[in-house]
């Protein structure tokens, strides 16, 4: 990133120069003002003219610095915060299950700070570097012995400055990691406002963010102990040089030794290094800060996404056009799924597919139902690759979806799942998240096939209303149909209802069913039935049982043969509080 920065940057580092060429100009010129025209006969007003000539361009070189400095230091965070940004979208949903979100935020916003106000400080400390030799120079020519004197303590800077780089670094990391657990906090808190609330828990979540809070306050105080111990000989050793030019360089003037013009352009040059030396030690202090925020990031950036697109990119296919007979191993239509052999587990010590055979046919609906935890929302999580399957593979359409650009992939095939995720954002843009461009009387379509149309009218400003974060501002029901309708408008040669109708009224449930019959058509439906009312919405169920299909056929086909299918239901209608209309079914399978 600097290396691409390297042209401002080096023009930060050119006028930073003048502004010390500058600095170092002005005590030079006070030597001979006093000398030549406070002690002498030459026109003081030329002198003190020139005096003030060399301030005032130091000043606007001073400035210009310091913007160059933070336009450089801003592009380099907005370009780290971009890429970091593009990273974690890029990386595979396992990584974020089980990395905390504010442990991200705080990589994305104070660690990039932190990067910044590095930045910032390159073009000053490389001029403040420039001006502290520049001054050693100057006096070294001038009175050698002086120098040697003043600058005796320099030495002994330096060794301070190295034991305060080994120790404030795994300071400032601490501060860092702890304000990242402290962002972890306040975010869930936020996200869960309505839980935490629910449960009465504000005191608990109170006492989890004093405790953070109480541990950035030690790691920071103890970092503050480590600048404490060395910003003091900062100001301290330089200041010592100036008693010793006192001492010395008093009597050497008054032996005529040296002007006086020259002890108070000796005494100013002493007095010039405080400022550079104390900024070279807060570059010191900042470097360390940068590094440690660099680690935090770099962990991110360094994360090789385990689902990508494939490689090379001459691997990649695309899905076939048309509705039959376009595919490469015989299959037909538009939208085919075939999971073939198919072996997953989130931990591969306990897996939760095991050679799992399903092939389902363009233009069908198809329920999946199983008992909790059995494995059907990983169908979905598999079919759009939130996940790669340990074994076996997945075809749309006969192409393995690993051949797949993702967002190809992704385009094809979309899922409402149960927890429903509404933006921020007017109706019109949830409907058409994934078509921004879309018109309004397609935005409409989808909103009436999903049911979502009348309720949507009725609010303040129509389509145009702004919802809530997370569309709490609407109910369950009204979020999953609006969900439903961004599914729809996205116009997918696949579609996947992860018991996408569960905070649907059932009334409404056989509404959204009957208007869906044109979406349905020619497009592939699969249905993750939690509950027993969503299986109405699929012509197939299939059985999914100890990570594989146990059966397959209609709703009462099933009722009447398999137990375990009966055995599931009354399960599902146990959590749910819903009828299954297996009684007299049962019945007939017991007197068989």
């Amino acid at each position: 990133m600097l290396r691409e920065q390297r042209a401002g940057l080096l023009a930060g580092v050119g006028i930073g120069l003048l502004w010390s060429a500058g600095k170092v100009a002005v005590p030079k010129l006070t030597r001979l003002a006093v000398d030549r025209a406070v002690l002498g006969n030459e026109s003081l007003l030329f002198w003190s003219s020139m005096i003030a000539a060399v301030a005032v361009v130091a000043g606007v070189f001073v400035g210009w610095r310091r913007w160059i400095a933070f336009r450089e230091s801003r592009f380099t965070e907005a370009k780290l915060r971009e890429q970091l940004f593009a990273h974690i979208m890029r990386l595979h949903v396992a990584y974020h299950d089980r990395t905390q979100t504010g442990q991200l935020m705080s990589r994305a916003s104070s660690d990039l700070m932190q990067i910044q106000g590095f930045v910032v400080m390159i073009p000053m400390t490389a001029s403040n570097l420039a001006m502290v030799l520049a001054i050693v120079v100057v006096l070294a020519v001038q009175q050698p012995l002086l120098a040697l004197v003043a600058l005796a303590p320099l030495p002994l800077l330096n060794v301070l400055a190295m034991r305060f780089s080994r120790r404030i670094h795994p300071a400032v990391l601490a501060v860092q990691a702890e304000q990242a657990q402290l962002a972890t906090v306040v975010e869930e808190a936020v996200s869960g406002v309505r839980v935490l609330k629910g449960f009465g828990a504000e005191a608990v979540t109170a006492a989890r963010l004093r405790t953070e809070a109480d541990d950035i306050r030690t790691v920071s105080l103890q970092a503050a102990r480590v600048r404490s111990a060395f910003l003091p000989a900062l100001d301290l050793l330089p200041n010592l040089g100036l008693i010793a030019v006192l001492a010395i360089g008093g009597h050497r003037v008054l032996n005529g030794q040296m002007s006086r013009g020259e002890m108070l352009e000796f005494m100013q040059y002493i007095g010039l290094l405080i400022v550079p030396l104390r900024s070279i030690g807060m570059t010191v202090a900042f470097g360390q800060r940068a590094a440690a925020a660099l680690l935090r990031v770099n962990e991110v950036l360094s994360t090789v996404p385990l689902v990508a697109d494939p490689e090379p990119a001459a691997r990649q296919r695309r899905l076939p056009d048309g509705a039959a007979g376009a595919t490469t191993d015989g299959t037909t239509g538009r939208g085919e799924v075939w999971f073939r052999g198919v072996c997953f587990g989130y931990d591969p010590a306990a897996p939760v597919l095991r050679g799992l055979d399903l092939r389902i046919p363009s233009g069908t609906s198809v329920a999946v139902v199983g008992a909790t935890g059995g494995g059907k929302s990983t169908l979905a999580r598999l079919l759009v690759r939130f996940y790669d399957v340990d074994a076996g593979a997945i075809f749309i359409d006969g192409v393995d979806v690993r051949d797949l650009a993702l967002a190809d992939l992704r385009h094809a095939v979309s899922i409402v799942f149960e927890d429903t995720f509404l933006f921020h954002d007017t109706v019109a843009a949830n409907i058409a998240f994934a078509r921004p461009d879309a018109a309004q009387a397609d935005v409409e379509r989808a909103a009436r096939l999903s049911g979502a149309h009348d309720f949507i009218q009725q609010l303040p400003d129509g389509y145009g209303t702004l919802l809530g974060e997370r569309g709490y501002s609407l109910s369950g029901g009204q979020r999953q149909r609006v969900a439903l309708a961004r599914a729809i408008l996205a116009d997918p040669r696949v579609l996947v209802l992860d018991d996408a109708t569960s905070a649907v009224d059932p009334s409404k449930e056989h509404e959204i069913r009957e208007a869906m019959a044109t979406v349905v058509s020619g497009r592939t439906t699969i249905v993750i039935a939690h509950r027993p009312g969503t299986i109405a919405l699929a012509d197939t169920v299939v059985l999914l049982d100890d990570g594989t299909v146990a059966a397959t056929g209609t709703h009462d086909e099933l009722l009447a043969t398999s137990q375990r299918y009966r055995e599931v239901l009354a399960a599902l209608a146990e959590t749910d509080d819903e009828p299954t209309g297996i009684d007299e079914p049962a019945a007939t399978a017991g007197s068989s």
